[in-house]
């Protein structure tokens, strides 16, 4: 093994990136290049389970398939024994990824219960085999991503992080809670900064960044010069885009609708127009509006003194009025009016035909009389 691990150093695609994180359902190929459109230097594909790709499930292996469009796209494994994550690292390699990421930082019960995902970091020492066996099997990069611990009186993120970097991987993404913190307090970027600050290969945050300034100043608190973004970028995929000019994007409703548009034209490229294919699409753009409704305008000088004080994704922000009824039907957090609007956009013949089909679902449509906050359940995102 070399002393330098591949994708370390100057040279390293991890360094001073805005990454997109592995996404259930969220990190579908649409998406992801969507993503890569509005400035994702790393796209991460869905966790695939390594055992259902050596029983050569179709589904699995749909996880595996990346885009030109994509700068630098990795796929991410799940599973607990060395010479299967091996096989999978180069089944992975083979089909065109260009890095391999081990998911340790799954929190939902049927991936730990089965020994994987967060139920890794229990296991340090076997973790680092996992690594190994990995990189012994591929010449591409190799990355982990870790949360702090398997609880708050378990924070072991800086013990596994190191047997990890020795174990070869090339870099470390850390969500800053523990599991089973999931996702109901704030990511902990002090200890993503001290774990930072001990390793060699680069260490990406990751946990409640919403806005670019928020990315801002925990990246300065922490000293990581990358991020992964999961929610925020569900929510608003310009995100990429904040992150890259370093100012916030206020976008009108005609201007969401036109975000919502090009997903809906990659969604069609992927799956195809036909019957079969909306079919297929439809699967995922009502899983999408459900984030994409939860969109609120933050300009800095109105929001940055309270994202100082907590996380813009754990606080209680309302809505202003919507000024018009394509406004009231982009924040309407009905999934019986995600399915309308899904329908709606998928049966357009163009931008202009989905602008009128969406203004008169919207002007049918009685008022959602709920009051949708900008939180999301720990259940809706893993990875």
């Amino acid at each position: 093994m070399s002393e330098t691990p591949v994708g370390a150093g100057a040279a390293s695609p991890f360094q001073d990136a805005v990454v997109l994180a592995p996404l259930t359902v969220g990190g579908n190929l649409p998406f992801r290049r969507l993503c890569s459109e509005m400035g994702a230097d790393v796209t991460v594909g869905e966790m695939a389970v390594v055992q259902k790709l050596l029983r050569d499930k179709s589904s699995e292996f749909a996880l595996l398939r990346g885009h030109p469009a994509e700068r630098c796209f990795g796929v991410q494994l799940a599973d607990k024994r060395p010479q299967a994550l091996a096989e999978g690292a180069r089944i992975a390699e083979s089909r065109g990824a260009r890095f391999v990421d081990l998911n340790c930082g799954c929190p939902i019960d049927q991936i730990t219960r089965r020994g994987m995902g967060a139920s890794l970091l229990r296991k340090p020492t076997r973790l680092g085999r996992l690594v190994a066996s990995m990189r012994e099997a591929v010449s591409i990069p190799v990355t982990v991503k870790l949360r702090a611990g398997w609880n708050e009186s378990k924070v072991n993120v800086g013990e596994v992080a190191r047997i990890c970097e020795e174990s070869g991987a090339s870099a470390i993404a850390i969500h800053g809670r523990t599991r089973e913190q999931r996702y109901s307090k704030a990511a902990d970027w002090d200890l993503i900064g001290r774990v930072a600050a001990e390793r060699r290969v680069p260490v990406i945050g990751n946990g409640d960044i919403l806005t670019v300034y928020e990315a801002r100043e925990r990246m300065a608190r922490s000293g990581v010069r990358s991020v992964m973004l999961g929610r925020g970028a569900l929510i608003k995929p310009w995100l990429f885009r904040e992150m890259k000019t370093g100012l916030t994007w206020l976008p009108t409703p005609g201007e969401r609708l036109g975000v919502l548009w090009r997903f809906v034209e990659l969604l069609r490229e992927h799956f195809g127009s036909d019957e079969r294919g909306t079919r297929r699409a439809m699967r995922f753009l009502p899983w999408h509006l459900n984030f994409f409704c939860r969109y609120v305008p933050t300009p800095e000088e109105t929001h940055g003194r309270v994202a100082r004080e907590h996380p813009l994704l754990h606080s209680r922000l309302q809505p202003p009025a919507p000024g018009s009824a394509l406004e009231r039907l982009l924040g309407d957090a009905r999934p019986s009016t995600h399915q309308l609007f899904a329908a709606e956009l998928l049966a357009a013949a163009s931008q202009d035909d989905a602008l009128d089909r969406v203004r008169r679902l919207a002007e049918s449509l009685p008022p959602d009389e709920s009051n949708p906050e900008l939180r999301v359940a720990a259940s809706e995102v893993a990875g």
